[in-house]
């Protein structure tokens, strides 16, 4: 299932993101500023929905001294199917999504697993080899994935000596990661394809 599809199903790009972050984290509590920086949506238009949502039994207010929080509702009649549809959209999530990343620095590869794979056993959802990484642009890259996705993305970052040298090393972490199921998005190291076809022997 495409983004656009499931925007579709929900009537707006707004709603959409609301859902899926409630959703993917059903016990967080979030004020409509929270839900905003983390949605990158205005909080005009997130206010007006989390009233809908609030009305149609979906979320649920958390009083609190200063500040009024959202919740999703824990006995919501759809959860279930609500939960269903979304994972199965980050399975289906497209590698053009993963573009944002190229303003960070340069990309040699890019493999996700975790929340894009449905496999939660996952030490992470993505691993990332880039030189010259420019912090702040991957932040900014993340951020926006995050919104998109609903949930914080764990992921590793190395450059491509750190990699080889884990490799040489024969990292644990490494080679969890490369044994359990994951996607490559983008691999401009030859020397990994090699280090996989080594593990499947």
């Amino acid at each position: 299932m495409s983004f656009s599809l499931f925007e579709s199903l929900f009537g707006s790009r707004v709603r959409a993101r609301l859902i899926r972050l409630f959703v993917l984290n059903p016990e967080g509590e979030y004020t409509t500023t929270d839900i905003a920086a983390k949605t990158l949506l205005p909080k005009a238009e997130v206010f007006h929905e989390v009233l809908r949502l609030q009305k149609m039994g979906f979320l649920r207010t958390v009083p609190r001294r200063k500040v009024k929080t959202y919740q999703m509702r824990p006995d919501f009649s759809f959860f279930p199917e609500l939960q269903s549809l979304v994972l199965k959209s980050n399975v289906g999530v497209s590698h053009r999504m993963f573009q944002k990343l190229q303003t960070a620095g340069e990309v040699k590869l890019i493999l996700i697993s975790g929340l894009f794979l449905n496999h939660p056993k996952s030490k992470a959802d993505m691993l990332l080899v880039i030189n010259n990484a420019h912090r702040l642009r991957l932040k900014a890259a993340m951020e926006k994935l995050e919104a998109e996705i609903g949930r914080e993305i764990r992921f590793v970052l190395m450059d491509t000596d750190e990699l080889h040298y884990r490799l040489n090393m024969l990292d644990r972490f490494l080679i969890e990661f490369l044994e359990g199921p994951y996607q490559e998005v983008q691999n401009r190291v030859p020397e990994i394809k090699r280090f996989i076809a080594g593990l499947k022997k």
